[in-house]
């Protein structure tokens, strides 16, 4: 039985999804643990390191399903040692010429350091193909509603009226962010480990970094140039993107979840077939996405914190570092696949009441456009406090703003008619200026990355 709920028959769709788990799941890792030492034989062959035909037997027989698990988990535990079992389950199925060139002068390190650097890349593609999908509907919706008046919320209150675009393009100009940053962060990544016992590559003589270059080649990975077995920053810095881009994902799911309050119906969730909002209360509609965009960026950024701990090693090896990594990393990447794919389908089917967002305005939300107005003859900060004056008094007899403006002799008719319209200043044309560079980048880009 599975004891954790990213591995959860009943409950693993929330916390992890099928294409992420397939990375990440053993049998697809011993694989890509023996790809890597396939990758490893074969360019020591091309440098003469080991006989052609040791490495031609080790990438026929190196398949995970030709191997005998529970003896490679018995010799395992036997060895107290991470990768013998897995050297001697192979070994066994190997004929006697080449088992002695299995595993030649490579350390765990070598092997699940490159490993790493392959399911990053995988993760990535994942991560890069579902943000653009999320950015496509985020610039959807900053189009529809490029004008769409709703109150602008700070401190918890409503202020001066806003767009639900430019909260829209707010947000995918926050994805594009992200974008850029796997990206950039690409080549420092997808890099291979071999490094020997402390680094040196001693072990291979002058062949050394030109094994090396080999097979990192092999891998479709790029030479790192320097071992970097105590450097664990390459694994930190992706964690630490994986933690930004859920906490832009849970700041969306946070802003959908406040604005789908009962009082306020700004923002519905789309309803699946068969949803139950709340097994006591029929009527409730509850923001179960969204609230839990919030859950799965709080555990990626635990996650994403045991990966920066793992900067601070000793000397050239320290297995606390990076051992930790093999828990870390995964339950991170899984943490952020699923929430890549709610936010991607909240955003596809959010219901935007552009009605109750014109409503919730509020009797005085144009006071920074009065203020705007005053402010030039009286002085900014006199403005300020005759209007405030002027609000209180109005706010206790239950006048529209206008209205107490016009009380107060702050205002003429025509200037407080004005404010009968929300004014949006340069909300549109931030809106059009982050849809057009986004359309620019996702016309030079490719849909699918790396």
């Amino acid at each position: 039985m599975d004891s954790r709920l990213t591995d959860s028959v009943v409950h693993g769709h929330l916390w992890g999804t099928d294409e992420v788990r397939a990375i990440f799941a053993e049998p697809a890792r011993l694989q890509g643990w023996l790809d890597v030492l396939t990758a490893l034989a074969g360019a020591q062959a091309e440098l003469g390191l080991i006989p052609a035909q040791a490495a031609t037997a080790i990438a026929a027989e190196a398949r995970v399903e030709k191997l005998d698990l529970n003896f490679v988990a018995a010799e395992t535990r036997r060895t107290s040692h991470s990768t013998l079992g897995l050297i001697a389950g192979l070994q066994r199925i190997l004929a006697e010429p080449a088992r002695e060139w299995v595993y030649f002068g490579a350390t765990v390190q070598d092997v699940t350091d490159t490993w790493t650097a392959l399911a990053v890349r995988r993760v990535c593609g994942i991560a890069w193909r579902d943000l653009r999908r999320l950015e496509a509907g985020l610039l959807a919706l900053a189009a529809e509603h490029r004008d769409t008046v709703l109150a602008g919320r700070t401190h918890g209150q409503a202020g001066a009226p806003t767009s639900f675009g430019l909260k829209a393009a707010s947000w995918a100009d926050e994805v594009r962010r992200h974008l850029d940053r796997l990206r950039e962060g690409g080549p420092r990544w997808f890099v291979g480990q071999l490094a020997g016992a402390a680094g040196t590559l001693a072990f291979y003589g002058a062949a050394g970094t030109e094994l090396r270059n080999r097979f990192c080649a092999r891998l479709g990975l790029a030479d790192p140039g320097v071992s970097w077995t105590s450097s664990r920053d390459r694994v930190a810095e992706f964690g630490g993107l994986l933690a930004m881009v859920t906490g832009t994902l849970a700041r969306i799911g946070t802003e959908v979840y406040q604005l789908a309050r009962s009082e306020i119906d700004e923002l519905r969730e789309p309803v699946r077939p068969g949803g139950v909002g709340s097994i006591t209360m029929p009527h409730k509609r509850n923001p179960e996405a969204s609230e839990h965009l919030d859950t799965l960026a709080r555990l990626v950024r635990a996650s994403a914190g045991v990966l920066v701990e793992g900067m601070v090693t000793e000397h050239e090896r320290d297995g606390r570092a990076w051992k930790a990594e093999w828990v870390a990393l995964p339950e991170a990447c899984l943490l952020t696949g699923a929430a890549l794919r709610f936010a991607v389908e909240l955003v596809a089917g959010l219901e935007v009441n552009s009605a109750a967002m014109r409503a919730n305005l509020g009797p005085y939300s144009g006071s920074e456009q009065a203020l705007a107005m005053l402010a030039p003859a009286l002085g900014k900060h006199r403005a300020q406090e005759l209007l405030q004056r002027a609000l209180s008094t109005g706010r206790d007899q239950g006048l529209s703003l206008a209205e107490a403006l016009r009380q107060a002799d702050l205002l003429d008719d025509e200037l407080a008619g004005r404010l009968t319209t929300p004014y949006l200043g340069a909300a549109g044309e931030m809106v059009d200026a982050v849809l057009g560079r986004a359309g620019q980048a996702r016309a030079r880009e490719p849909e699918v990355w790396p």
